[in-house]
């Protein structure tokens, strides 16, 4: 009797000291998180605590993954989170993933962080290559991912070799060409630089426009047999299962949760789902005014920048203008001051050539007043009278020479004097140009009505009203039709880009995977026609169509 009731004290002692609580990590894709979970906690306590973490309300999509030997397993919302088979070791870590996809990504996924976390999980599937993705598609995936991290393109901050250290494109696309980093790099590049003005958001939802239409998006694949039983008894039962039960039950699992959600779609929207989208539409509407306000200013900014490196221009022209005038004033002053001295020195030297020609004449007129008697002194001195006549008319020549030079030279110093007047009055005009020019660059090259200009930010007021809206729902068709338009310009692109790495590719390195997805391209086949031959068909061709696969 004392043995029984010491054994239930013990037992109820264990029972109050075993802990209420247990610590949860739950890893997204971009983050870790850890919890204190109340032991009594179901799934469905769990899931909804980390939803509300996240501010995710599209909750039909995701679930809590975690692993047991060897294979993956979702949380179950009725059932307690420490009944499954959940590792004992704290803390118990669970993987808060998409567990169902989209038919159509931009119809269905509403809010942001739903499309954030479907961006970053389909890229990680694609780098994994758990998606199989085509060479000339995962380039232009990397181009949108690109846009997606660093915004608009800039030449002057995204450099070559900025796309170095990121992991981009899958292992399997760069071992199957001989094509160096430095060559991927500019072929990302050169469309990313195409995706100018995208937003996130829209980068991320372009990327899962084009990732949806993969054949590998959206599937899980199992080692399976399978049986189907037709109801017509003449045809042989298909068979198929998988050879663990845990397998089995995760297949139903995702089939039942498939049809559920399949069955959603084609249901009205429930309230709270019309009201995330009226949510979405207008966020989405104060966005693009946003963006739209954002592109004005920027096309000030870059307009007023470009006035001023104008202004700036302009001024160093001036500038060079002014110094090249002073410089020729200076050498006018020099040449004129040269002129001045050369005029004197030939002046002088006219004044000199007159003084002999005086002093000739006056030798010839004693000469003649001295008559020589003789006759050989008489022919002696008719000799030097000539030589003196023609002396004196040498020495007139000259002096006459000289004093048109003189003259020559004084109007070439008028001439220089007169330049260099011009030049004074050039060099006044350009300084008081540049004095005026400046002054207006204060005042007109940055405008005050600019964010980094002193600018006064203009406040925006939204009302959306039923035109409002109708207008939105006008932009949305009219964006559709864009859509379609650039997704055949797209698809020549894609084309262009295969035609011009097919020669690069070493044929010996294609996977399995890379033969059959050419094989299918040859012959026209796609998942999205193969789903429309399905739905198109009876019951048996469709188990025929299996059969035949």
């Amino acid at each position: 009797m004392a043995g029984a009731i010491a054994s239930r004290m013990s037992f109820s002692s264990l029972k109050r000291k075993q802990p209420k609580t247990f610590t949860v990590r739950i890893a997204t894709m971009d983050a870790e998180m850890e919890f204190s979970c109340e032991v009594k906690w179901k799934g469905k306590d769990l899931f909804d605590l980390v939803c509300r973490t996240l501010g995710l309300r599209e909750t039909w999509f995701f679930g809590l993954q975690y692993t047991i030997k060897d294979t993956v397993a979702w949380l179950k919302m009725d059932k307690k989170v420490l009944d499954h088979d959940v590792p004992t070791e704290e803390p118990v870590t669970f993987h808060f993933l998409a567990k169902f996809y989209p038919e159509n990504a931009e119809e269905e996924l509403v809010q942001e962080i739903t499309q954030h976390l479907f961006f970053l999980q389909v890229k990680k599937q694609i780098l994994d290559e758990k998606i199989y993705c085509p060479p000339e598609a995962s380039v232009l995936l990397a181009s949108y991912a690109v846009q997606a991290k660093y915004g608009d393109y800039d030449p002057n901050v995204h450099k070559r070799g900025f796309l170095a250290q990121e992991e981009l494109l899958p292992k399997r696309v760069i071992n199957l060409y001989q094509m160096t980093p430095e060559m991927w790099e500019e072929r990302i590049t050169a469309w990313y630089a195409e995706h100018r003005g995208r937003a996130r958001d829209e980068a991320e939802m372009e990327y899962l426009k084009i990732a949806q239409d993969l054949e590998m998006y959206g599937v899980n694949y199992f080692a399976i047999r399978f049986t189907i039983k037709p109801l017509d008894k003449k045809i042989d039962v298909f068979k198929f299962n998988s050879s663990k039960l845990r397998v089995n039950k995760l297949i139903l699992q995702l089939c039942i949760g498939n049809h559920d959600l399949f069955m959603r779609r084609r249901k009205a929207d429930s309230l709270e789902v019309q009201q995330m989208k009226a949510q979405a539409r207008e966020e989405k509407a104060r966005k693009q005014m946003e963006r739209q306000r954002l592109a004005r200013e920027k096309q000030m900014r870059e307009e007023a920048e470009r006035t001023r490196d104008e202004l700036e221009r302009r001024l160093m022209q001036l500038k060079e203008e002014a110094t090249m005038a002073n410089e020729a004033l200076m050498r006018s002053e020099e040449t004129a001051d040269l002129l001045a001295e050369k005029a004197q020195i030939t002046e002088e030297e006219a004044k000199l050539l007159a003084q002999k020609a005086a002093e000739a004449e006056q030798e010839m007129q004693r000469i003649k007043a001295t008559a020589i008697r003789t006759e050989e002194e008489k022919r002696l001195m008719e000799q030097k009278v000539l030589e003196a006549e023609m002396l004196a008319l040498k020495m007139a020549e000259e002096s006459e020479r000289r004093a048109k030079e003189a003259d020559q030279l004084k109007q070439d110093l008028q001439e220089a004097r007169e330049s260099e007047r011009r030049a004074k009055q050039k060099l006044l005009e350009i300084t008081s140009k540049s004095s005026y020019t400046s002054m207006n660059s204060s005042t007109t090259a940055l405008p005050t009505d600019l964010p980094s200009f002193n600018l006064i930010s203009e406040s925006l007021s939204f009302d959306f009203k039923d035109t409002d809206m109708k207008r939105l729902s006008m932009e949305i068709e009219k964006e559709k039709v864009e859509y379609m338009e650039k997704s055949k310009h797209l698809q020549e692109q894609l084309n262009e880009l295969k035609t011009e790495i097919e020669a690069l590719k070493l044929k010996e390195r294609e996977t399995a995977l890379d033969i059959l997805h050419n094989e299918n391209a040859s012959r026209g086949n796609s998942k999205h026609n193969t789903i429309k031959k399905l739905t198109l068909q009876s019951t048996k061709s469709r188990v025929a169509f299996f059969e035949e696969l």
